[in-house]
């Protein structure tokens, strides 16, 4: 196994890059939930029967908050290591996650299909898990500040693997809308 050589970060642009990530991510992130219909006033969601683990509305507007938070912040410190062999494809490899990350609302709450927004998520998962490893190769604390997410992606596909489960019928793709 190659040894890698960590240089340390530009804190300038770690910083720059941070105070430009944070409220990106945080408005993309509340754009794709508001524009999809994901919020609690949403008429096909109150519909269906949902696990027994689903917590209140309010928690996933507070935990995604957090969750998009802690990513600009590790994309930051990755941003802040220039010289850092593999930073452009950590960086990249990020990106395409959270371009990713923005259909899935659409595909579950506006489109209303269940399996394929599971399907997103697996990949998600995979990408997500895949960025981490590239931003090890860059940071080992910008890796770490990808395992919440890592966790919580897993507990959304469970969230919604059961949500199709329970109710089959009103997947769009189930029934070729």
């Amino acid at each position: 196994m190659a040894k890698v050589i960590l240089r340390p970060a530009a804190r300038g642009s770690m910083w720059r890059a941070g105070i430009v990530l944070v409220p990106l991510l945080l408005v993309l992130g509340g754009l794709s939930a508001r524009l999809s219909g994901s919020t609690e006033d949403n008429g096909w969601f109150q519909t269906l029967v949902l696990p027994a683990l689903q917590p209140p509305g309010a928690a996933f507007g507070i935990a995604w908050s957090i969750l998009y938070s802690v990513l600009a912040v590790s994309a930051a410190i990755v941003w802040g290591h220039k010289a850092a062999p593999g930073r452009g494809l950590a960086l990249g490899l990020f990106g395409l996650g959270i371009a990713l990350n923005l259909t899935w609302s659409p595909a579950f709450f506006r489109l209303h299909l269940m399996l394929p927004a599971l399907g997103i998520i697996a990949v998600m998962f995979g990408l997500a898990a895949t960025t981490l490893w590239a931003f090890s190769r860059v940071s080992r604390v910008a890796a770490w500040l990808l395992v919440p997410y890592l966790g919580w992606l897993l507990f959304a596909a469970f969230l919604n693997y059961e949500i199709w489960r329970l109710n089959p019928a009103a997947d769009a793709f189930q029934l070729g809308v």
